[in-house]
């Protein structure tokens, strides 16, 4: 089972005959994801890669009961974008976007609180790697090839930090039930808690890894949660423990302001409610396939 998308789900790409769009869409095609068209105002009508191009998503959506979407707008218009997305009723956009502002986004949020929460798109990003359920569908920029289908979830605020945990789990002879890249900014769609629920849920994920780094209180709300909802087994790894506190370190959400942010904190935090910690990213493979066999 899939907790965001398989090989059924239809899906939309926007910004889709730009270069970056252009470039990943044939990535995903590539790699098996049922791209059924895309939009960019002003082209439709028109084919590419030989998928329809549309001027709206809602017009997309009616010809071709797309379920999802992958945002490749630039910063200034991806906040109207997924505002359009949440319009058209779409149930998952992916935003790979980087740089959008934080104002444009709590603009977003806000925007998506209109619909109830049984109707409300689940965005994920953005400044993510997206979503990949490993033989299935790929909805995102990940390089497919290193992902390995299995049993282990992973959930990520660093797109890279993912991919290594997915290439040691894979040179080990373990698989991945879905990663998903929630991205690096202060203000995203969704969080660890949030997909760590489907994760417990899910009948194929027999343990989660959970990738965070300095800044923000998502790791220690996640740990939490998992403490009092989570019967799965949990490993953690934080990101930034050399990191100087005030000083932004790459991700605009990469930032130590307060108690509780700094990586020392998150890991001591993550040990108190239960997780399993990883050292240093060297040892993923290492540490989930010990846990792995702990579980069998």
């Amino acid at each position: 089972m899939s907790i965001v998308v398989d090989g059924s789900t239809r899906v939309l790409v926007q910004g889709f005959t730009g270069r970056i769009g252009s470039f990943h869409a044939e990535e995903m095609i590539e790699y098996g994801t049922d791209i059924v068209g895309g939009v960019t105002p002003g082209r439709g009508g028109s084919t590419h890669l030989d998928r329809p191009v549309f001027d709206t998503v809602k017009d997309a959506v009616e010809a071709t009961g797309a379920q999802a979407s992958i945002v490749f707008v630039p910063p200034p218009f991806a906040a109207d974008a997924l505002m359009e997305a949440a319009d058209a009723g779409l149930r998952t956009a992916v935003c790979v976007t980087d740089g959008i502002p934080a104002q444009d986004m709590m603009t977003v949020k806000r925007y998506m609180r209109r619909y109830k929460a049984e109707r409300r798109m689940h965005l994920i990003g953005p400044n993510c790697a997206g979503v990949i359920s490993p033989g299935k569908a790929l909805l995102g920029i990940m390089p497919g090839h290193i992902y390995l289908q299995g049993e282990v979830g992973i959930i990520g605020r660093s797109g890279t930090l993912g991919y290594e945990a997915a290439s040691q789990l894979k040179a080990a002879g373990i698989g991945v039930s879905t990663s998903v890249g929630i991205g690096g900014d202060p203000i995203n769609g969704s969080s660890f808690k949030d997909h760590m629920a489907a994760f417990e849920q899910d009948p194929d994920t027999k343990v989660v890894v959970m990738i965070g780094e300095i800044g923000g209180p998502q790791e220690a709300e996640a740990a939490a949660f998992a403490k009092e909802h989570m019967y799965k087994p949990v490993i953690g790894y934080i990101a930034g423990l050399t990191a100087p506190k005030g000083r932004t370190m790459g991700h605009a959400g990469a930032i130590v302001s307060t108690v509780g942010e700094s990586a020392a904190e998150k890991v001591e935090i993550l040990k108190e409610c239960g997780v399993i910690i990883v050292e240093r990213p060297s040892e993923f493979g290492e540490v989930v396939g010990r846990v792995l066999n702990r579980a069998a």
